[in-house]
């Protein structure tokens, strides 16, 4: 544990102010783009239809056509190898299968082909953005490009995230939240072809930047550049997926309870302020156009069941808690949920940083907590009662995700005015619980390896046959593995360091937009109903 003990980093981000958000960056862009290289392709649910939505998009076509009837796809023209990639999806629901079964994609077969897609109807703008390498490669390396392309967008908003975190007072508590709401799930899913990452992170980032603004409304020129990713984020969240408007009204309504309104005025006075207003109106304009205008519901695919809402309705409050697998970390498609050990971390990471936002926040955060926590249990019973006699049960847990990841975020912006213990014992007990949060990480990437390179064979333990793979990522899962470590315990030094300054060598005041022992909670030998608890939560800032 060597390797925590000291603080010294953030003196580098003194001197030079933007080599922090681009380290914090670089460190994001390298999990995602190793989770892009570490899932075979097409290996992640619904992967091929928004990977031809995507190659459809970057070639003009916005909006499918469909037959019009709920469920039937919609057909774009692609290029042939991506309409077909059915046989890519070989290891689907077969846990014990490698992904040896996959057909080699052959990057000669560009010729215009029709192909079917459950996501035609979809708002185009992160399909654009994702589907531009597929016009400069093809085949397997314009797939891996694509995935790529969106781990490193979701990264850009990561980023956006935690430097909020950092800006706002009392900064440790909103890191801290910020680094257990980066679950393994968040960073598969943005290492892959699917919106619901930009959705999750962006929300993320809106909030959070939202929130620096808010709490430093009377001098506003310091966060000049959390205004503008205010403005940002919240235009792309609003054009992400169809519920996307709804995750952007809750996470605005949280800031204004916790803020009140005079922050809302003090902001759209200010001419930078009132732009980025306009900019996140605009992006929700937009995307409720487009959700109404091509009814981007009609290619949602399923099988009707005969279930009244009243029945699913029950059925679904009753299984609230079956879907913390899919907040947590589910590879393949749905069939290789995490071990055991990494639920169990992350279940006392998300559980504290619940009751320290409960116990510890002021009033107007323990309702803004209780507000959405309601709303984790009672949206997907209400959403999946009214499709459910049209397309059967169709919900996974990662339709919440950023939902969920706002409410963790809730409790690290309402647990802000409590101190942050420092203490020895603190210290000491952060650096195991880091070194159990990178364990955590690192556990679930392997295991997702483990699942796609031997299979994962029914009461056989086969950890030792990963010597002898039968299938094996680009880099191997060796230099994969390996990577993802050093990553993993980069970031988790960064992180540390922010919690736990060296004593006179930079405050935690430094950063603009914060303020310091005299202005907010004390930042050595301060002791709090919840330190024990604080210093075991900064230990899951293992990224």
């Amino acid at each position: 544990m060597r390797i925590f003990s000291r603080g010294r980093g953030w003196t580098a981000f003194r001197a030079r102010p933007t080599l922090l958000p681009v380290s914090i960056f670089l460190i994001l862009g390298t999990l995602t783009t190793l989770w892009a290289l570490a899932s075979p392709l097409m290996s992640v649910p619904d992967e091929p239809a928004h990977a031809i939505k995507a190659a459809a998009v970057a070639r003009g076509q916005f909006q499918a056509q469909t037959a019009g009837a709920q469920g039937d796809p919609a057909v774009v023209w692609v290029p042939a190898y991506f309409a077909e990639l059915g046989p890519q999806t070989c290891t689907a629901f077969k846990p014990d299968l490698t992904a040896a079964c996959a057909p080699q994609i052959d990057p000669a077969n560009r010729a215009p082909a029709q192909a079917a897609t459950t996501a035609g109807n979809y708002n185009p703008f992160y399909y654009l953005l994702v589907g531009l390498p597929s016009r400069l490669l093809a085949g397997a390396p314009a797939l891996y490009a694509m995935r790529i392309v969106s781990g490193l967008v979701s990264a850009v908003f990561m980023t956006m995230a935690f430097m909020a975190a950092i800006r706002l007072r009392g900064s440790e508590w909103p890191v801290v939240a910020s680094a257990v709401a980066l679950t393994p799930m968040v960073l598969l899913l943005s290492g892959s072809i699917n919106p619901n990452s930009l959705e999750i992170v962006t929300t993320s980032a809106f909030f959070l930047s939202l929130c620096v603004v808010f709490e430093n409304n009377k001098s506003l020129a310091p966060v000049r550049g959390q205004m503008i990713a205010v403005g940002i984020s919240g235009a792309v969240l609003a054009n992400t997926r169809a519920l996307a408007l709804i995750w952007l009204a809750a996470a605005f309504i949280a800031a204004l309870i916790i803020f009140g309104w005079r922050p809302l005025v003090a902001v759209i006075r200010d001419k930078l302020g009132l732009a980025m207003t306009l900019l996140t109106g605009l992006g929700c304009v937009a995307g409720l156009a487009w959700l109404v205008l091509a009814d981007s519901f009609k290619s949602l695919g399923g099988t009707p069941s005969t279930i009244t809402p009243d029945q699913a309705f029950a059925q679904m409050l009753d299984r609230t808690f079956d879907y913390v697998n899919g907040y947590i970390g589910i590879a393949g498609w749905l069939d290789t949920p995490a071990p055991q050990g990494v639920q169990i971390f992350w279940h006392f990471a998300m559980a504290a940083v619940l009751l320290g936002g409960l116990c510890c926040g002021p009033i107007r955060g323990r309702w803004t907590i209780l507000m959405v926590l309601a709303a984790i249990v009672i949206l997907p019973p209400v959403l999946q009662s009214q499709i459910v006699q049209e397309l059967g049960y169709i919900w996974q847990g990662r339709y919440l995700l950023a939902l969920v990841v706002l409410l963790i975020g809730i409790c690290g912006v309402a647990m802000r005015t409590k101190s942050f213990h420092r203490s020895a014992m603190a210290k000491s007990l952060a650096r195991w619980i880091i070194g159990a949060a990178i364990g955590a990480h690192l556990y679930m990437f392997i295991y997702a390896l483990r699942r796609f390179t031997v299979g994962l064979v029914p009461l056989h333990t086969n950890w030792t046959e990963m010597a002898e793979p039968m299938w094996q990522p680009p880099l191997t899962w060796q230099w994969l593995s390996a990577l993802y470590l050093v990553t993993l315990c980069v970031g988790a030094v960064l992180i540390y360091s922010h919690l736990f300054p060296t004593p006179g060598r930079i405050a935690p005041h430094t950063f603009p937009g914060r303020v310091g022992a005299a202005g907010g909670p004390k930042s050595e030998g301060a002791h709090a109903p919840v330190a024990a608890t604080g210093a075991a939560l900064s230990g899951t800032a293992g990224m």
